[in-house]
C-alpha cells in the first residue's frame, strides 16, 4: 500500500509539473452504498460527504484532480422491502477516507472566465485508496464488526481496498474564476466487506466471542427464531461491493494571460 501511495503522490508531482493552470475547491453531498445490503437501488443515500480538491488544467479540455473525500455509509435490513432481507436483520455503518487521483475530460472548451462557454458536462476516470471499518450497534453500543470475523474468516479482512472512481457532471462558470459543479460519482471497490457481509453463516462453534455469535446472526433478536444455519447463503455472493458519492463543488481556478489564447 505505501508503495501505491508513493506512486500516486509522484505522478501527481508530474502532474503538478506539466499543468498549465491550477484549480481548488471542495465538494458536499451524500452517499451511498450499493451491496450485499442493499442490491437494487443504486442512487440510495445513506449518509453524507464532504471533500477538497486540487486540480491541474493541461488544457480547456483535460485535467487531473488529486482528492481527499470523507463519507460515512450503512444499511439495514430492517428497512428493506424484502421480507427476507427484514428476515435477516443485518446491518453496518462505515466511515470511508478515500484519497484519489482522477482524469477529467470536459465535453466543450472551458477554462473560467478565459472563454466563451460559461458551462460544460464532463466526466471523470481515476485510482484511489480508501480505508472502512464496519460497525454494528449491539445492547446500545457500537461494535467494530472486522475484528470479530463474522463469517468465520481465518484472518480479519484488510483495512483498506484499492477503488476505481468514475461518473459524470456538470460545471458552470458562475463569477469570474469560480465555478459550480454537480455530479454523480460510482466506486468500483476490491472488497466485498464493506458491510461485513459476504458468503456464509459461519459455525458458531468457530466463531471467537459471544459478541461475535450475536453479531454473525441477528435474525432472532426479536422473534428468537434464528435462520443462519452454519454453511447456508448470508450474503449476495457478488464479489465486490461499491459506493457512491452525488452533490456539489465550489471551485476557484488560477487562470495565467496563456489561457487567454
Amino acid at each position: 500500500m505505501r508503495k501505491f501511495l508513493a506512486a500516486f503522490l509522484l505522478l501527481f508531482i508530474t502532474i503538478k509539473v506539466q499543468a498549465q493552470t491550477w484549480e481548488i475547491g471542495g465538494a458536499i453531498g451524500a452517499a451511498g452504498y450499493i451491496g450485499d445490503l442493499n442490491v437494487n437501488n443504486p442512487v440510495k443515500p445513506s449518509g453524507g460527504f464532504a471533500g477538497l480538491f486540487v486540480k491541474g488544467n493541461f488544457n480547456r479540455y483535460l485535467g487531473v484532480k488529486l482528492s481527499y473525500s470523507f463519507a460515512q455509509i450503512s444499511g439495514a435490513d430492517s428497512t428493506s422491502s424484502s421480507q427476507q432481507f427484514r428476515d435477516r436483520n443485518l446491518s453496518f455503518k462505515t466511515p470511508l477516507n478515500e484519497l484519489s487521483l482522477m482524469g477529467e475530460f470536459n465535453f466543450m472548451s472551458y477554462i473560467p472566465d478565459a472563454g466563451k462557454n460559461k458551462y460544460t458536462p464532463y466526466i471523470y476516470l481515476g485510482a484511489g485508496v480508501t480505508s472502512y471499518a464496519p460497525r454494528a450497534v449491539l445492547d446500545d453500543k457500537v461494535v467494530g464488526l472486522r475484528p470479530l470475523r463474522t463469517e468465520g474468516q481465518s484472518n480479519p479482512y484488510a483495512t483498506t481496498t484499492i477503488v476505481i472512481p468514475f461518473g459524470a457532471g456538470f460545471k458552470y462558470n458562475f463569477s469570474g474564476k469560480w465555478t459550480v459543479a454537480a455530479d454523480l460519482g460510482y466506486r468500483y471497490t476490491t472488497t466485498d466487506y464493506l458491510d461485513d457481509v459476504s458468503g456464509l453463516y459461519a459455525d458458531p462453534s468457530r466463531l471467537s466471542s459471544a459478541t461475535a455469535v450475536k453479531l454473525a446472526d441477528r435474525s432472532g433478536e426479536k422473534t428468537h427464531v434464528y435462520i443462519g444455519a452454519p454453511g447456508t447463503q448470508r450474503g449476495d455472493f457478488k464479489p465486490r461491493d461499491y459506493y457512491m458519492f452525488v452533490g456539489f463543488t465550489l471551485s476557484y481556478t488560477f487562470v495565467t494571460s496563456a489561457c487567454y489564447y
